[in-house]
């Protein structure tokens, strides 16, 4: 009889067998391996590709032709040239430079000054998400709100003739730049908050040991923010600029419901133009045209702003 303590000599030798017989790990296949990145960003970029560059590539074909609701006629450069001896396009161009430029200055500025005030406040850290109220605002509520104070409903105007400022209502849709002061009040009003927390978030991401040794040398909190952060920050300064200098080429809202481009085209933005030449005077070709030209403007002014700003930090 075997014992029953000592391993069976059959099962000791189908042991090393089964162990050998054990199935082997599947080798995943190196091209599917390969091409898996590409595969998870794939409907990413698709719905890109359709929302961006399908559209871009529509409208550069229909600049050079004549659209309006018959077929399309070819016209070669013709929409172009008509647009570059167009008064109205320079016009809206010029505008929309003028109300853009001081705009975002007015916003880099006081989103600057209130970050230097605030970026180490243990108050700001923990509600921060109170200075993105004005953001949260859809822009027609913002439009809406802004031409009830001082068009329609002049709040604004009875507020500063109680107070013994003014004799009389004010003539802002009689004033090109008091309209224009308009639209830029109401840019600001909305849209600081975004450079302010862009810069904050800047600031305290910053190295607090050379703010700190640059105190034990006897620096100022100034001089630290002028000589040591903000030439740190020209890089996030320089896209949050580009984001926020994008979006204001695009003003639209602000100009439709508030100023309706007037008093005699004196707030008319570029896109204003496109909207008019393309939704009132149904000329889409043309309308086209003038979204590509202002297109490019925007990439080039872009790449000097970025290459700009990136070659200063890196010499």
């Amino acid at each position: 009889m075997s014992n029953p303590s000592l391993p069976d000599a059959g099962a000791t030798a189908v042991a090393p067998a089964m162990a050998t017989q054990r199935p082997r790990p599947r080798r995943r296949n190196k091209r599917l391996k390969a091409w898996f990145p590409y595969l998870l960003v794939a409907p990413a970029v698709i719905y890109l590709f359709l929302i961006t560059l399908y559209p871009g590539v529509y409208a550069i074909i229909q600049s050079f032709h004549a659209v309006k609701f018959g077929p399309w006629q070819p016209v070669g450069f013709a929409n172009y040239v008509k647009l570059f001896n167009d008064h109205q396009f320079w016009g809206a161009l010029w505008n929309t430079f003028v109300i853009g430029s001081i705009s975002l200055t007015l916003q880099c500025l006081i989103a600057l000054t209130l970050a230097f005030y605030a970026y180490r406040d243990p108050w700001v850290q923990g509600w921060r998400i109170i200075f993105l109220v004005p953001m949260l605002f859809m822009p027609s509520a913002v439009a809406f709100i802004f031409k009830l104070a001082f068009l329609d409903a002049r709040v604004v105007s009875d507020l500063l003739i109680r107070i013994g400022l003014i004799d009389g209502n004010l003539a802002i849709q009689s004033s090109i730049w008091m309209s224009r002061g308009l639209l830029i009040i109401a840019d600001v009003w909305q849209w600081t908050p975004f450079l302010f927390i862009i810069f904050v978030a800047a600031l305290q991401g910053q190295d607090e040991e050379v703010e700190e040794a640059a105190r034990l040398d006897g620096a100022s909190w100034a001089a630290i923010f002028w000589n040591i952060s903000l030439p740190l920050m020209k890089p996030v300064i320089a896209v949050a600029l580009i984001l926020r200098g994008i979006d204001i080429t695009t003003m639209f809202t602000n100009v439709f419901i508030i100023t309706k481009g007037g008093p005699a085209f004196g707030t008319e933005t570029i896109s204003y133009f496109i909207y008019r030449t393309g939704f009132k005077f149904f000329n889409f070709g043309y309308a086209s045209a003038a979204s590509v030209v202002m297109l490019i403007i925007t990439i080039i002014i872009a790449q000097l702003v970025v290459k700009r700003a990136f070659v200063s930090v890196r010499t």
